[in-house]
């Protein structure tokens, strides 16, 4: 009876916090809630896993097989998603076309299933990562691409954060030792909390700084409440790696909106580079240094150290790889779980985990995407300061998470978010008024930021707005 009631005053709570934080001025797509559902899968837990149909695998095979029910409901949300985009036609196309360096890169994943052991299952996987940019592709095609990229995430957040609290009120820990939230472990706990808790606290420092916005003090309310959450929940989480992104993610977003000289081109590049060689200094290269025992971690970071080593001389191809998402398959997983008592099915470094899969070329894919990426970044910055915070911040924590975490991976909230903060867009521009009666109608003709103006760098926008 008491569950009952804790989880009726829940969602009571849930439906309080997106009545407060409502906004009938900005008016955006019903077919946002497709990417909002697809958000809420990959941050929480299978339909299969909702439905106790299916439950954590034990065994290498449990990872081959799947779940018909998981492939047909990922499968629906992906086909709603395309149909949106087939009726929204030349923004979709357009938006392809100013994305070029991402379809590269799906594209060599795809070719990859071709020298997969497991090409069924790399397939399947494909799948997934098409239907990361295809949601990603219905926010931004959006006719208010900054307005939509809020709204998901909030409402993704408004669902998962407060049920996670639930979830852990009611369960205590998760049964293996560790608080999981919505999620099946504390890694994926962490990671949700960071992605959605940064854009809780962009969206509450947006609206504290905005004094003439009407209906300010409910929202502010609701953006709170949203934060306070995510904070308690990645304390909860004990995620290291998680913890440690949001904190240097946190100083990104008041540092790129509120200090002025940050906006300068030499002072960020010099303070992203720090922040970054920092990471990795006390990540890889010396991680005796003692940042890693400052937060709860060994000097191997738990075992991943030895990982690593152990892996990279089993990819069956340095320059290919083993295919897409194939290499924690079959016989090498047998063997790794052999080796290693607690069954690692990742190497939790990004930028292994794709030398794996996709040897040195995918690395040098990815590298090209990390280049274009970060110059659309900091034009976006420079120009929509109020957004291209939060751009900066998921590009900034993508890369840093992935150096202890497999970051780059389909079905993950750090890769869509990555994909988000470098991915082109339409900015709608209004160029005339047509009178139809005694209304007049508004007109747009969607241009492209995608050339360059006159001395200036390349802009892209994804979260764009003023």
């Amino acid at each position: 009876m008491i569950q009952f009631v804790g989880t009726v005053v829940f969602i009571i709570g849930i439906l309080v916090l997106f009545a407060l934080d409502r906004d009938n001025e900005a008016r955006t797509s019903k077919a946002l809630w497709i990417p909002v559902v697809w958000l809420f899968l990959a941050g929480s837990r299978p339909v299969s896993f909702w439905l106790h149909m299916r439950m954590i695998g034990t065994s290498a095979d449990d990872l081959l097989e799947g779940s018909p029910l998981d492939r047909a409901v990922i499968t629906v949300i992906i086909a709603l998603a395309l149909i949106v985009l087939f009726t929204r036609g030349q923004k979709a196309v357009a938006l392809l076309r100013a994305n070029a360096p991402i379809l590269l890169f799906l594209c060599y994943c795809g070719a990859s299933i071709l020298w997969s052991d497991f090409p069924d299952v790399a397939f399947k996987r494909f799948v997934r990562v098409i239907g990361d940019f295809t949601m990603i592709m219905v926010v931004l095609t959006d006719s208010r691409p900054s307005v939509a990229v809020e709204r998901v995430l909030a409402r993704a957040g408004f669902v998962i954060f407060p049920l996670s609290i639930l979830f852990e009120i009611g369960r205590g820990y998760s049964g293996l030792g560790y608080h999981a939230g919505l999620t099946t472990d504390k890694n994926m706990f962490g990671m949700i909390s960071l992605i959605l808790g940064l854009a809780a606290i962009w969206r509450f420092q947006k609206l504290l700084r905005d004094e003439e916005r009407e209906h300010r003090f409910r929202r502010l309310i609701a953006r709170g409440t949203i934060a306070a959450m995510a904070i308690w929940c990645i304390w909860t989480a004990k995620s290291a790696t998680s913890t440690a992104c949001f904190l240097v993610g946190i100083a990104l977003i008041f540092m790129a909106r509120r200090w002025a000289p940050a906006r300068k081109a030499v002072l960020l590049h010099g303070f992203v580079v720090s922040v970054i060689f920092l990471a990795l200094y006390a990540s890889i290269l010396n991680p005796n240094v003692g940042i890693a025992s400052a937060m709860g971690k060994d000097p191997t970071l738990t075992g991943r150290t030895d990982v690593w080593k152990t892996v990279i001389g089993m990819a069956p191809s340095p320059l290919f790889g083993a295919g897409f998402e194939s290499f924690w398959l079959g016989p090498r997983l047998k063997k790794l779980w052999s080796i290693y008592v607690w069954a690692p099915n990742e190497a939790h470094n990004g930028y292994i985990e794709l030398y794996l899969n996709l040897g040195w070329v995918g690395l040098s894919l990815l590298a090209f995407i990390l280049m274009t990426g970060y110059r659309r970044v900091v034009s976006r910055l420079r120009l929509y300061p109020n957004t291209g915070n939060l751009a900066l911040t998921y590009f900034i924590v993508a890369i840093i998470y992935s150096l202890t975490e497999a970051g780059f991976r389909m079905f993950s909230l750090v890769w869509i978010a990555f994909l988000l903060s470098i991915s082109s867009v339409f900015k709608p521009e209004t160029t005339n008024v047509i009178l139809s009666g005694p209304m007049s109608i508004p007109t747009t003709l969607p241009r492209l930021w995608a050339g360059k103006r006159r001395n200036a760098p390349l802009v892209a926008d994804s979260i764009v707005g003023r």
